[in-house]
């Protein structure tokens, strides 16, 4: 609490009118905006790195986007740091009935369906509908992900992963008769429909679809690495090799890892 309460002290005086920053004391909630997502994504990093001292010099920088957030909302009479920490306490306590109240959760899965469900009775005044309350800015994958468990939450879901993946194919076949049928914007629609299919798998499979996706995209980046050093070290260019060629090292560097 010492240092936390240092950190509420150094931006206090960064945002002093007086003898303050210039660029501290330019900053909105808004214009913190880009900054604060970049700050997040690093995070995200450093955890699939396992890169645990990156990791908590980047929480460091989570952390004063929040502070500077609070004192920002605190220098306008919006809200002070203390309503922001009660409030999270308060519904940490709320949410976990079977912890702190009479409640029963037997897994991580009860305790997830818990959560969904009094959230959805705690909102119940400004949402209308089960679904509601994700924010759309965020990447699709996480947003189709969000709304699968939140529908879930009321039993909108089958019982295991088997029917998801039999939905899938059926998807795939829909996308490729719209493919024969060269109907592109049917195309484009069953592709959707494809994805959605996909991350309903990752989730009843108890994966993270957007994690699953970004370790694949850095597979494929070290691989492909891979295959141009292989031709730049040959003295040959990329360009002038067949796909054949391509596949080849591809499958030579895949059986190496």
């Amino acid at each position: 609490m010492k240092e936390f309460d240092k950190l509420i002290d150094v931006i206090e005086k960064l945002r002093d009118k007086e003898n303050g920053c210039p660029w501290d004391l330019k900053q909105t909630h808004e214009s913190l905006i880009p900054n604060f997502i970049e700050e997040l994504y690093e995070s995200v990093e450093a955890i699939e790195n396992k890169d645990y001292q990156h990791l908590s010099e980047e929480l460091g920088d989570l952390m004063l986007h929040i502070v500077m957030q609070v004192q920002i909302a605190r220098e306008e009479d919006k809200f002070k740091m203390e309503d922001v920490l009660t409030k999270i306490n308060d519904k940490l306590i709320r949410r976990h009935p079977h912890i702190f109240s009479d409640g029963h959760a037997t897994d991580a899965d009860g305790v997830k369906m818990n959560w969904e469900r009094i959230k959805l009775e705690e909102k119940k005044h400004s949402r209308t509908s089960a679904i509601d309350g994700i924010p759309h800015k965020m990447p699709a994958l996480i947003v189709a992900q969000r709304m699968q468990e939140k529908a879930a939450s009321v039993g909108f879901d089958w019982p295991d992963v088997a029917p998801a993946i039999d939905k899938l194919e059926e998807e795939v076949k829909e996308f490729q008769e719209a493919y024969e049928d060269k109907d592109i914007e049917e195309m484009q629609n069953e592709l959707g429909d494809m994805l959605f299919s996909i991350v309903n798998i990752a989730r009843k499979s108890g994966f993270d679809t957007e994690s699953a996706l970004r370790r694949t995209i850095r597979k494929f980046e070290k691989r492909f690495k891979k295959v141009e050093n292989h031709f730049n070290n040959n003295g040959k260019n990329m360009l002038n090799a067949s796909l054949e060629q391509l596949d080849e090292i591809w499958e030579i560097t895949k059986e190496s890892e």
